[in-house]
């Protein structure tokens, strides 16, 4: 079988997966392994490149984690590039009603590699290019929902990083000061600001930027030293003690790969840069070089064993990764590659850590989500998208697919002061299967808001473990997830986010939970067989609206809940 060529292969092996010929270019030795119903890995030391083809038949979307769902490409679809820094090496072709057509990954996750997937125009069919360093490739070609093909990749994963345990804490509520405070922070405002959240059912704080700067200007000048503003924070080791007083868990952020123009620190490192960031008034640091990690080190653990933090907000790993490639390293650096000192980096900094804080948190965020960074960050948030609740249920259900033992968080949440109290529960059911962060001046908040918060707040915790530890099931990727389950053995919870009926299975729970942030208050369940069920529903603000008993027909049933509201199911005694 000829395999497309995009760019010609120098010398080529051929294998067979399925009824897929693989065509690996530079490989020795290559041997596939069947892993699963219909997924191999092939193993071939020394590949630089594989290629192959499948019909492109009922196909929706082709899936990656640097842009999330898109439509089916063509073949001069740009590449998606992964490195340690930055990127996954995955990617996913969905078939209609979420079929996974074909997943691949690679074992791959520090050296940069590339795929490229896109129709050819010529024979309706799909090529797939695997490019870099990749002598281990899984190729997954089930039937299967497409999240359990990605979820398996995961797990593939895991089995190399081997990251320790996350945290529960990890996966609790967080109050964040970044938009409703921006670097307006000093230890009175956070204290307030902690005292209600905790109130509302937020379990850690994060405090981002302002706290190491007099300066207001939201550039990075100021950045590398990494030492409290004396006038906002005089004594931040009494002021941790305070909040973490109030039951809170507490993490300060770092832009950690960036010395300031005007940070004392500047000149000190000048010479060992990456380069020069014009726009932030900042330098990128050289990790490949050991006073570098050395400094970094003692500057970012100060918060922990100095301070009595929980742990860190670790923001712009993404800055260390130079477009056009690594610069050559200079007199005194270590290692060649940034990524290989970005790693080191890491891993002195949590083996230290970990000596003060066993339960040590550290939040990363898109778009460094490679699973050679797992066993360095427990948290992992969405990149920012403020006042977008569509981008934010999107960007979070993707890294829930791929993002292994890890606990995804949602970019924080904001709204506008006149926001009716409505959308602000659409806002928080758009991160209902990840960790809320919220962002807004808690003490100007109306009755009515803070509500919504404790009510749904409420939710993310009682139903923690379906949610977040359960099976997910995300429905039409290609619309960017308009409904939405997660499961376990006892409850399900659904959240709809279009005028979309929801399937009620016969079978598997005793508690179903339907979350409407649809603005039809017009609910359709339908059913698989003939259930009984006692019904309530809840306003946006947690209100009880009725009870009754509800009869679930072998067919539609329509129960009105209000947007913003809960609808929830509970099995008859004697039921299923």
């Amino acid at each position: 079988m000829q395999i497309w060529q995009p760019h010609a292969l120098a010398e080529t092996v051929t294998v067979r997966v399925g009824g897929v010929e693989v065509a690996v270019d530079g490989g020795s030795d290559v041997t596939v392994t069947q892993v699963g119903d219909r997924a191999w890995v092939i193993d071939a030391p020394g590949a630089t490149a594989a290629q192959w083809r499948l019909p492109c038949v009922a196909t929706a979307a082709f899936w990656t984690p640097h842009s999330g769902t898109v439509w089916v490409p063509p073949i001069w679809n740009l590449p998606a590039t992964s490195r340690l820094t930055s990127g996954s090496p995955v990617a996913s072709l969905v078939g209609s009603g979420g079929v996974n057509v074909c997943t691949v990954a690679l074992a791959e996750v520090h050296d940069q590699v590339s795929i490229t997937g896109g129709v050819i125009e010529e024979t309706g069919e799909f090529a797939l290019t695997v490019r870099g360093r990749a002598p281990r490739l899984r190729i997954d070609l089930s039937d299967r929902h497409f999240a359990a093909a990605l979820g398996d990749v995961a797990a593939w994963w895991e089995e190399t990083a081997r990251p320790p345990a996350t945290p529960r804490q990890a996966r609790l509520p967080v109050y964040s000061t970044w938009y409703g405070m921006h670097q307006e922070v000093g230890e009175e405002p956070v204290e307030t600001q902690a005292r209600l959240a905790k109130e509302l059912g937020c379990d850690t704080i994060i405090v981002d930027d302002g706290w190491q700067t007099a300066d207001r200007s939201r550039g990075y000048a100021f950045c590398g030293d990494w030492e409290p503003n004396p006038a906002a924070f005089p004594d931040m080791a009494a002021h941790v003690a305070r909040v973490r007083d109030l039951g809170m868990a507490y993490l300060l952020w770092y832009a950690i790969p960036f010395i300031g123009k005007d940070n004392a620190a500047f000149e000190r490192f000048e010479g060992r840069f990456l380069r020069y960031l014009d726009h932030m008034d900042a330098a990128v640091l050289d990790p490949r070089h050991p006073e570098v990690r050395a400094f970094l080190l003692d500057r970012l653990s100060q918060a922990v064993e100095t301070w009595g933090t929980d742990g860190l907000k670790i923001d712009f790993v993404d800055q260390f990764a130079t477009p056009g490639g690594d610069p050559a390293p200079g007199p005194g650096a270590d290692c060649q590659e940034v990524d290989e000192g970005v790693r080191r980096l890491l891993h002195e900094l949590d083996l230290r850590l970990r000596r003060t804080r066993p339960g040590l948190l550290v939040e990363y965020r898109q778009p460094y989500t490679s699973p050679g960074l797992w066993p360095y960050g427990n948290m992992i948030r969405a990149t920012d998208c403020p006042l977008s609740p569509q981008e934010n249920r999107q960007r979070t259900i993707d890294l829930r697919l791929i993002s292994g033992p890890r606990a995804v968080h949602a970019d924080m949440i904001m709204w506008h002061p006149s926001e009716p109290d409505e959308q602000v529960a659409v806002h928080l059911i758009n991160a209902l299967f990840s960790v809320p962060q919220i962002s807004v001046d808690l003490s100007a908040q109306t009755p009515g808001r803070l509500a919504v918060i404790r009510f749904w707040l409420g939710i993310f915790r009682d139903h923690l473990e379906t949610l977040q530890l359960g099976t997910l099931r995300p429905e039409q990727p290609e619309h960017g997830y308009p409904l939405v389950r997660a499961y376990d053995e006892q409850t399900m919870v659904i959240a709809r986010y279009a005028s979309l009926p929801v399937d009620v299975p016969a079978e598997g729970w005793t508690e179903l939970l339907v979350a409407n942030a649809a603005p039809d208050s017009r609910v359709v369940l339908l059913g698989e067989t003939e259930r009984h069920a006692e019904a309530t529903v809840h306003d946006c603000r947690g209100t009880l609206l009725s009870t009754t008993g509800l009869h679930l027909p072998a067919g539609a049933q329509v129960v009105t809940v209000p947007t913003g509201g809960l609808l929830r199911l509970r099995r008859r005694t004697g039921e299923g």
